[in-house]
């Protein structure tokens, strides 16, 4: 078998579905959730927490700039937390609005600080959400050293390491964003869909 290129790693398979990507059965659980992401993570553990990493002017990686409208990689607005339950980093989230958007088009982003994303893009009725995409992520691809980085050196990840990855596009206005999930490991210590109704309806 021929080694992959170095070039085609910094890119994802990005699929429609998610049974193209293999997932076992609880990842392809979180992958599939719908709705709010954050809002299960909320009602799977005692304390939530969105951690910024940073907020700034970037490129865009290499299988981003078709999804935001472009025709190469160019500059856009990039935000990068961690979601942590209970004290352990759960989802990875990048997220890349191209800088033509406007603050009439995306109000709040810059103002954002430590709260989630989510909890604006899904209650504001001017939100259009496209369809889901779904990937693996491998050594090689721009995430997977971001992930490592704001994990830190005691991570344990190694370079056959593979996440589960979702990504969706958000329209607002003339204004595109594109939300990129990476589920991180500790995701699988919480609960499914079904253990978290059954917990939600028990504590009515």
């Amino acid at each position: 078998m021929k080694p992959a290129r170095a070039g085609s790693l910094r890119q994802a398979a990005w699929q429609p579905h998610a049974g193209a990507v293999r997932a076992p059965a609880r990842m392809r659980d979180w992958l599939t959730t719908e709705g709010s992401l954050t809002a299960r993570l909320v009602a799977s553990s005692e304390a939530f927490r969105v951690r910024r990493l940073h907020q700034r002017g970037a490129t865009c990686l290499a299988d981003e700039a078709r999804a935001i409208g472009l025709p190469r990689p160019g500059r856009v607005w990039e935000r990068e937390v961690l979601l942590e339950c209970d004290g352990k980093p759960v989802v990875f989230g990048h997220t890349v609005v191209p800088t033509g958007c406007t603050a009439a088009d995306w109000p709040l982003f810059s103002a954002l600080g430590e709260r989630s994303l989510g909890s604006t893009l899904f209650y504001d009725p001017l939100v259009r959400r496209g369809q889901l995409e779904y990937a693996r992520i491998r050594a090689g691809h721009p995430l997977m050293g971001r992930v490592r980085a704001a994990l830190g050196g005691a991570c344990g990840m190694h370079d056959e390491a593979l996440y589960y990855a979702r990504r969706c596009v958000y329209r607002r206005r003339q204004g595109l964003l594109l939300v990129t999930e990476v589920f991180l490991p500790a995701v699988l210590g919480l609960g499914t869909l079904q253990e978290n109704t059954t917990k939600e309806y028990e504590t009515r």
